[in-house]
């Protein structure tokens, strides 16, 4: 096959070197992380160091950071009426949740279906402030769900001031963290969050590991996976050595150093996407982004359609999300910030990563100008 070009690390990121030689060494041990000879113990090292290098990417203590399967099972745990503070009980009477959340937040997580509420956003992409404040003054103990920045847009939400509002209304503030260790500033504490998911696979480590971070005395009172005392009797169930090593690894290289450079070459991909298509309108452009994000679409362009060109010119670019068994469909995200739904089913996401180079922007640019007007011509002759 001819030279690749992968723009898809929203998806998921290619292994770090790091985390590979962490998890072949952990494969190479015996012992379960849960017995007291040697042969656990040195399992049990392994875990514990990763714990510690997962909890300094987001300027957490160890001791709050639960592992789990990835950040679907840490969504889920997180979304529970079932909350502990202090100690004490303090059971939440509502979900509240912005209308742009990953799947596995609108969910409801273990929430009756009608004590659930999706919270509106702006055209930008921005969570409604006023929407938040009127929602919460219905609620006696609400728990608020807001991701970081948005898997398709990358959109960054104002978080700080979120929590600033939950808080003032008695809530708990869960925070689905995802797209930003590696990309932006992403502090449990500067947040001001209670709870943050994280996912290793974003961030170079292994698919199957994430973790719910818990800050202050937060506990989840009624955990998903119950049986054993693994996890602080967070999370059930023999720890997957191997990957939460390789896991521990991403998480101890992941800087903001490629942040900038990221930045420069996303303006770089934009502007010649605008140059070929002059029309091509790019979501939540308006707002703050991550570096390495842009959405755009082209009228008159299917995203189906111009996802398989690329791919046949050797570039991998994605619809939005790869949370939907591998479909094209319209997305929640932009129907949720009122683009034409036209329009939205055009939507191709491209996002960049750490070993993206200007030569790789270059080579998907020319793929871009190679197809753009076939694929107009096509949907002109379809009219």
């Amino acid at each position: 096959m001819s030279e690749r070009t992968y723009f898809d690390w929203n998806a998921t990121a290619p292994l770090r070197a790091p985390a590979h030689t962490a998890m072949a060494a952990a494969l190479e041990l015996t012992g379960n992380a849960s017995s007291v000879h040697a042969e656990g113990r040195a399992a049990r090292r392994l875990v514990e160091e990763a714990r510690e290098r997962v909890a300094a990417l987001v300027g957490a203590e160890a001791k709050g950071v639960t592992f789990t399967s990835g950040a679907t099972e840490a969504n889920m745990l997180a979304l529970t009426p079932a909350l502990e503070i202090g100690g004490r009980k303090a059971l939440r009477d509502k979900l509240f949740l912005s209308s742009i959340e990953h799947p596995s937040v609108r969910s409801g997580g273990r929430f009756a279906a009608g004590a659930v509420e999706e919270l509106p956003v702006t055209g930008d992409g921005i969570v409604d402030l006023h929407a938040l404040r009127r929602a919460l003054a219905r609620a006696e103990r609400p728990l608020v769900s807001v991701m970081l920045a948005n898997n398709e847009t990358g959109v960054i939400q104002p978080i700080a001031v979120i929590a600033e509002i939950v808080h003032a209304a008695n809530g708990v503030l869960h925070v689905d963290a995802v797209q930003g260790p590696g990309r932006i500033a992403c502090s449990i504490g500067k947040l001001n969050a209670d709870l943050l998911s994280i996912s290793s696979h974003k961030l170079g480590g292994p698919q199957g590991a994430g973790a719910l971070i818990r800050r202050g005395d937060i506990h989840i009172g009624e955990p998903l996976i119950k049986g054993g005392g693994q996890e602080r009797y967070q999370r059930a169930g023999t720890e997957n050595v191997a990957a939460i090593a390789g896991f521990g690894a991403a998480a101890g290289v992941a800087t903001l150093a490629d942040a900038a450079r990221m930045a420069g070459l996303r303006d770089k991909l934009e502007a010649g996407i605008k140059a070929a298509a002059p029309q091509a309108v790019f979501f939540g452009q308006g707002a703050s982004r991550l570096p390495n994000t842009t959405l755009f679409a082209v009228p008159g362009i299917k995203a189906e359609t111009a996802i398989i060109a690329f791919d046949l010119n050797g570039i991998a670019v994605s619809s939005g999300s790869a949370c939907s068994s591998g479909k094209v469909q319209a997305s929640h995200v932009l129907s949720a910030m009122g683009a034409d739904p036209a329009l939205a089913r055009g939507a191709v996401r491209v996002s960049l990563g750490w070993s993206t180079t200007e030569a790789d922007v270059e080579r998907l640019l020319t793929a871009w100008n190679k197809v753009v007007s076939s694929l107009l011509k096509t949907h002109a002759n379809a009219a």
